[in-house]
């Protein structure tokens, strides 16, 4: 038989030979024996477009240059661009440690230290040592001979101060026969006789000038007294500046040598510098917290627990909060977070239960991913980063702004009412790659108008490659490397070639080669079993094809039941025979990861009318847009092959029997166009066809989806109705390069079971259904008597003639009287 080419003429619409059916991928091609024997692949196969991309966002510097990751999912997006990062940051610089400590003049407003890397950690120990030195050094420094000394020399100043000021009074008073007396309520003066106080009734006996005079005395000797009091707590501050100025140079004196000690581990960061002289002047201003104990004296005794509660309350200020840590780390993060929401993007403010209320500080921020990626690359799932809580508003703000700031939700929507830490940002330097399927990229294009400043390089990775030789060998390599990083058996030439092939089948497409990584490493991974379970060291053809054949067995019980009940005419398909305006139509229907064909009988009826074609489908709203689409040009179809020299006075309608679910797409075109000029032309079709394609306004036949799905599942029904050997399936020209069809389909064609016939134009498929010649438009335009497209004029002149007919004898009865 000679080899078929697209663009046949009428009289060359012939069976495809098998040849035609499958392209096998020839072991003997292949120059290995197994897979070990290749260099592993290094990295995908096809994907030099998505690859360019990235290298080239990972150069660019500037603001925005940011990266989506689009394609099809399982096509290696995640691991390619984690594996392509971590390569470029392994020569990049490793970013520097972040810590945030106290902010002594705001604690609510804690302050960022920036630390090279590996430095973090080592400040938060010495502050510790630093505290743990200082809760020894302070008391033992207080308890010494000279501080006891100058403390007491400070309080005999005071006493002596009182005293003298209060000794005046009293010898004046004492002049005057007045005692200047210490009660339990204070200082209080007498009148006085023989240097004893005066009894009440001894004093009231007294003659009234004397009492007048005495009693105005002691007023005189109030009001000295009353002024000097008032001097006391004036006496009293400058007691205690005296005791506080004692305390900090005691204070300083003992903490200078730890303190200097400390600096000169970091004379080269000034900003660490300024926060310890920020803690030096704390300690000697709340010194006091190093002296006082953690338990009173004697009294009813404090829990431990709540003892150490106190105490990690005193000194948590002094402690440094290392958020981020790269000791040991060689080169510039890689940070996949799974979960973006807004806390786990930009981090979280915690909380702890204290004493029956719930309490912070700046030890309770916690870092977000941006923080672990900062100075690095930090990757993203765009679809859970969407759907997370106000993870794509954090992201976009942090990027904008070029800084992190950590705040709780209630802040960040304005909706807290009361004090929150509001801790300073932290510079933000990193670049983002978001992996999301291209239809989302597409909307957010179209819909965010930050996203194009923000994500300005797309990394489009393909779904699909050319199957040529070298990308055969290529897949191979590939396979070795699967094999090798999920320990698997090695696979043999014949077990290769298969796994190529089903690669083809999964594009729809002979000539492509998909790159869907998650596809076939889970059938290696099943292939490995069934050799595991055959006890082989190796996996050959035999497992390959038994893991298709269960990944097949465990989807298609929907499909199976289909058949079956095609077997048993519940679903009336017609596999033999000829009806007039009926035809066998196919479609596809996707479970899960399971597509099949599945046969429809589309039947047509026409009448007199006003040249509509009624689409069922569309007016009970089962016809999605497409296939109303479908059915419009099948009007146009209509009228522009015969409706230039007549109006079209039809009424048609269209219909996929048993159908109770919606129907879209125009595959199915080509075989209602057929249905509607059978019902027209009155010319049986033959119901051993089935038929795909779409048409346009011309008659031209054009390719659709899933042929080799809707091939198999005609020939399933067929094989339960009963092979007749005149059966086959119609497909579009355009579609033979894309048959990859079971190997029963295939030995049923080279048997002489059953038939594929490519077409063209409508003409090519009225013969072939009908078996009478369509007839091609002489000169005038009219057609051969008896041919197809004949007897559709014909009709159309009939009916024309029929609504003129019909118009006359209105118009008639229209004008009587």
């Amino acid at each position: 038989m000679e080899p078929w080419t697209a663009g046949a003429s009428l009289q060359l619409a012939r069976p495809l030979p098998p040849a035609l059916l499958y392209r096998r991928c020839d072991p003997a091609e292949l120059p290995f024996g197994l897979c070990t024997e290749l260099e592993e692949a290094p990295g995908l196969i096809g994907q030099e477009r998505a690859v360019e991309a990235l290298n080239f966002a990972l150069r660019m510097r500037a603001k925005g240059y940011n990266v989506f990751a689009l394609g099809a999912g399982g096509t290696g997006r995640h691991s390619m661009v984690e594996d392509l990062l971590r390569r470029k940051a392994e020569s990049e610089p490793t970013p520097p440690d972040w810590c945030y400590v106290n902010n002594f003049g705001d604690p609510q407003q804690p302050r960022r230290l920036q630390l090279p890397p590996g430095r973090g950690l080592g400040l938060a120990a010495a502050m510790k040592a630093l505290i743990q030195e200082l809760r020894a050094a302070l008391p033992a420094a207080f308890e010494r001979d000279e501080y006891r000394a100058r403390r007491e020399a400070i309080e005999q100043q005071f006493r002596q101060r009182s005293e003298q000021a209060l000794g005046a009074i009293q010898k004046r008073a004492e002049g005057k026969n007045i005692a200047l007396l210490r009660t339990p309520m204070g200082l209080a003066l007498a009148p006085m006789r023989d240097g004893k106080v005066m009894p009440p009734d001894v004093f009231n006996e007294l003659p009234t000038a004397e009492r007048e005079r005495v009693q105005h005395e002691i007023e005189v000797f109030q009001t000295d007294l009353e002024a000097t009091m008032r001097q006391v707590p004036l006496w009293e501050r400058e007691h205690r500046d005296a005791m506080q100025a004692l305390n900090r140079e005691t204070t300083g004196f003992a903490i200078a040598h730890l303190m200097e000690e400390l600096r000169g581990g970091y004379t080269d960061l000034p900003e660490v510098g300024q926060y310890l002289d920020a803690v030096e002047r704390d300690i000697k201003e709340n010194v006091d917290d190093f002296l006082a104990p953690a338990a009173p004296e004697g009294g009813t005794p404090i829990p431990g627990p709540i003892v150490r509660d106190i105490e990690d309350t005193r000194f948590r200020r002094y402690q440094v909060n290392v958020i981020i840590d790269h000791s040991g780390q060689q080169g510039a993060p890689v940070i996949y977070e799974d979960n973006p929401t807004h806390q786990m993007l930009v981090g979280r403010v915690e909380h702890l239960a204290r004493f029956g209320a719930l309490v912070t500080d700046f030890n309770l921020l916690t870092p977000g991913a941006l923080h672990r990626a900062n100075g690095g690359y930090l990757v993203l799932d765009a679809q859970k980063l969407l759907i997370g809580n106000f993870g794509w508003a954090s992201l976009k703000r942090a990027l904008e702004a070029a800084q992190i700031r950590i705040e709780t939700l209630e802040q960040l929507l304005s909706l807290a009412s009361t004090v929150s830490l509001a801790p300073e940002p932290i510079p933000l330097s990193v670049k983002v790659v978001l992996v999301g399927p291209p239809t989302l990229y597409y909307l957010l294009s179209a819909y965010d108008e930050e996203f194009a400043d923000l994500f300005k390089i797309a990394a489009d990775f393909e779904d699909r490659v050319e199957r040529t030789p070298a990308t055969t060998l290529l897949y191979a390599r590939l396979i070795c490397a699967m094999t090798t990083r999920e320990n698997l058996r090695p696979l043999d030439r014949d077990a290769i070639a298969r796994v190529i092939e089903q690669a083809a089948r999964l594009t729809g497409n002979a000539d492509k080669l998909t790159t869907s990584v998650r596809a076939f490493i889970d059938l290696l991974r099943e292939s490995n079993q069934f050799a595991a379970d055959a006890g082989k060291s190796t996996i050959g053809e035999t497992e390959v094809q038994a893991a298709i054949d269960g990944q097949i067995r465990r989807g298609d019980r929907i499909y199976r039941r289909l058949q079956e009940e095609i077997g048993r005419k519940t679903i009336r398909i017609e596999t033999d025979g000829e009806q007039i305006g009926q035809i066998n139509g196919l479609s596809v229907i996707s479970l899960a990861s399971f597509a099949f064909g599945t046969p429809t009988r589309i039947t047509a009826r026409v009448r007199l009318g006003r040249g509509e074609v009624v689409d069922i489908e569309r007016e009970v709203e089962l016809g999605g847009p497409l296939h109303s689409k479908g059915v419009l040009i099948l009007s146009g179809f209509l009228g522009g092959r015969f409706g230039g020299s007549r109006p079209l006075s039809l009424n048609a309608s269209l219909v996929f029997e048993q159908s109770y679910g919606g129907v879209d797409g125009d595959s199915a075109s080509a075989a209602e166009l057929f249905a509607l000029l059978s019902a027209l032309a009155e010319a049986p079709i033959k119901q051993c066809f089935a038929v795909t394609g779409s048409v346009d306004q011309r008659g031209q036949i054009q390719a659709i989806g899933g042929v080799n799905e809707k091939i198999e599942g005609f020939f399933d029904a067929c094989q339960v109705t009963g092979f007749t050997g005149r059966q086959g399936v119609i497909i579009p020209a355009s579609n033979v390069k894309h048959l990859m069809l079971r190997r029963d389909v295939v030995a049923a064609v080279a048997e002489g079971r059953f038939t594929i016939l490519p077409i063209d134009t409508v003409d090519q498929g009225l013969e072939l259904l009908t078996g009478i010649p369509a007839g091609q438009p002489d000169a005038t335009g009219d057609y051969p008597a008896g041919s197809v497209n004949q007897r559709v004029a014909s009709r159309l002149d009939a009916f024309t003639a029929q609504a003129v007919e019909f118009a006359r004898a209105g118009s008639i009865l229209g004008s009587r009287p």
